[in-house]
């Protein structure tokens, strides 16, 4: 077993190495041939790490590695934790990782940085499975900041475009924010309990909860700090409403960077992270309602401005905003069960929409704009059917009260779940999160329906030229799509006794908070029918109004902005977050930046400094200078003064 851990974690980042380093040596191919290999054999062992670990006896398994940091009372260790959190969080992201490599055979395949590409993509896998797999804070932190590092190379991959560059950049800064909060907070966490490690935080943690600290002249309780910077650094990571402003842009990059960052890896580590440290949030009810509030209003925000986007990426990633939302607010309300069986789920059938998307701009020669789509199903009837898998899965689509929960696509199974738990805790922020989870789901299976009829049905809006050469995916970007596809279906039905069914304590262990968990899915399977059936009806009111919004009256979408111009200016602008972003942030940092630049370094400190001291001695050398003329007679005249300043010296010193 410990050697099958250590082969997941550290075969990709040998795939990355060979093929970043030695990529003029091997060529393409072989790279894409050696990184394929390493995820696929990766996520064989990881379902193999899953099997023993969720349904074997041995419920955690420390791998020790090396000792890392030793300094005073701090002792770093670097192992490899695998309890059934992260035995899910090993499956998500190794199957999920090992279909994006695969694709990319097919859809890089005219990319002259193949190697490249490849290496970054198995890069980021490491650093995420380094996360996932950490023992105490710091190697957390570690792992964070690399699949932070790895996006950046990502996101920025196509460095000749402007709009990618800034992207990238906008990502690293963006997460750099959060980052600085996730910092604090470990740091508050081991000034507290005296240890980085899990465990001993763990058991701590009744007795930081009485803790106080002083701020700023505040006296503040001490868990209730540490856990806000910590959900401050989940809030970058995961895109929540203030510091998602990255994660749209990010689709600058390409398209499988998309499905690898957005699907189920680097914004589900702010998810994985809360519930890695749920015993602490489960001390912190007022961080806890925080979480909540975040995560419902993040669900809300994201479904609106996601009805009103015509970049079929942007749309899909709107939505991986959206569902994080309710992961968090999920957590939030302690359904930390919940959320992982979502964040399971959602890998799945998100990577398949992203995945499909791709197909799409393969298929229209990468034409990203669903204005100059329609009628693609006629040339792309395999991305055509698994997109649809994809589409119901995330509108949560199913059908209620069928051999105990219901039959349905995977989504029907997590989200109802989290909506459940929200209402079931009767809290008001809970009430609260559960009709801004309802109504986005409303606007969720809108825009996704919306997605499918502008792209796949009607008649082509763009260029002929496209048209005609139009063709769908070859092969190895297919297969793909139906390993996600058959995850995307049936993940919710197989899974929904082990994450929150009638195993989820013989399953998950000890690994989340139980008692909170236990209380929790006990109040969700006993609200009213109503509230069962409420995400559902809505779900359907959304593809019906998209059916007739797009199929029957294809007027309605411009008849709907003329009618209500200020309310589609709002959503279609992102809620204006990046103008207000840009005006307080942006341009007077350029322009104080500018200042101390042009008033500070150029006019103060080189004015004063280097410039001026170059500028007297050339002033010196000018006049100097004409002293050098070349005529005979200009020299004996500087012989003579000099002969005279000489004698006057000493005539002078004499006296």
């Amino acid at each position: 077993m410990d050697i099958a851990i250590k082969l997941i974690v550290f075969l990709p980042l040998v795939a990355a190495a060979i093929a970043g380093l030695f990529c003029r040596v091997i060529g393409a191919r072989p790279a894409q041939v050696i990184t394929c290999a390493a995820l696929l054999i990766a996520a064989a062992l990881s379902i193999f790490v899953f099997v023993k670990i969720g349904f074997g006896t041995e419920k955690l398994i420390v791998v020790k590695l090396f000792s890392w940091m030793e300094s005073g009372t701090l002792d770093i260790a670097w192992a490899l934790r695998v309890d059934t959190l992260t035995a899910v969080m090993l499956i998500v992201v190794t199957v999920v990782s090992s279909m994006v490599h695969v694709y990319s055979i097919g859809y890089m395949a005219d990319d002259p940085s193949i190697p490249r590409f490849m290496s970054y993509l198995s890069l980021f896998t490491f650093f995420m499975l380094m996360l996932v797999t950490s023992d105490n804070l710091v190697q957390l932190f570690f792992g964070w900041e690399g699949v932070g590092l790895a996006s950046y190379l990502l996101i920025g991959f196509w460095y000749d475009k402007p709009s990618a560059n800034n992207a990238a950049m906008k990502a690293f800064i963006v997460n750099r924010v959060g980052d600085f909060g996730f910092a604090l907070g470990i740091a508050a966490v081991w000034m507290l309990s005296g240890s980085v490690g899990f465990e001993e935080i763990f058991a701590k943690a009744p007795q930081m909860a009485q803790m106080r600290i002083q701020f700023l002249g505040m006296d503040l309780p001490a868990l209730e700090t540490a856990c806000l910077l910590l959900f401050i650094g989940a809030m970058g990571k995961s895109a929540q409403l203030g510091l998602h402003t990255w994660l749209p842009d990010a689709m600058e990059g390409p398209t499988p960077v998309s499905a690898l960052i957005h699907a189920a890896t680097m914004v589900t580590a702010g998810v994985f992270m809360v519930c890695r440290l749920s015993p602490l949030f489960e001390l912190a009810p007022t961080v806890s309602m925080i979480v909540t509030i975040v995560g419902a209003a993040t669900a809300f925000f994201a479904a609106t401005v996601g009805m009103t986007q015509f970049d079929i990426k942007r749309v899909v990633a709107y939505s991986t905003c959206s569902q994080l939302g309710y992961m968090f607010f999920a957590c939030g309300v302690g359904g930390y069960s919940a959320a992982m069986f979502h964040l399971t789920t959602h890998a799945f059938f998100k990577a398949l929409l992203f995945l499909g998307s791709g197909s799409v701009i393969n298929c229209l020669h990468h034409e990203q704009d669903m204005r100059k789509m329609g009628g693609v199903k006629e040339k792309a009837p395999q991305t055509f059917l698994l997109m649809w898998v994809g589409t119901l899965a995330l509108s949560g689509i199913g059908i209620p009260f069928i051999f105990g929960t219901g039959l349905g696509f995977a989504g029907f199974y997590s989200k109802d779940i989290m909506l459940e738990s929200a209402f079931g805790v009767h809290t008001t922020v809970g009430v609260i999160a559960y009709w801004l989870g309802v109504i986005a789901a409303l606007m969720t299976a809108f825009y996704s329906t919306r997605l499918m009829f502008m792209t796949f049905y009607g008649k082509y809006r763009g260029d002929h030229h496209t048209w005609d050469h139009a063709h769908e995916s070859p092969v190895v970007m297919l297969i793909p799509l139906y390993v996600l596809g058959i995850g995307a279906a049936f993940s919710g039905l197989v899974g929904y006794d082990w994450f929150v069914g009638h195993d989820w304590r013989a399953f998950w262990g000890n690994s989340v908070a139980v008692k909170a968990t236990e209380e929790v899915l006990h109040h969700a399977h006993e609200v009213p029918v109503w509230v069962k059936l409420a995400p559902l009806v809505f779900a359907l009111v959304g593809i019906a109004i998209a059916y007739y919004f797009y199929i029957v009256r294809t007027d309605m979408p411009a008849r709907t902005v003329k009618r209500f111009p200020g309310l589609h200016a709002l959503f279609y602008n992102k809620w204006y977050f990046d103008e207000l972003y840009d005006a307080v942030f942006v341009k007077p940092s350029l322009a104080i930046g500018r200042f101390l630049w042009k008033k500070g370094d150029g006019a103060t400190i080189d004015g004063l400094g280097p410039d001026n001291v170059a500028a007297r001695a050339q002033d010196m050398a000018g006049i100097l200078m004409r002293f050098q003329s070349g005529y005979l007679y200009h020299y004996a005249f500087v012989m003579l003064v000099g002969v005279a300043g000489l004698v006057t010296y000493f005539m002078l010193s004499a006296r």
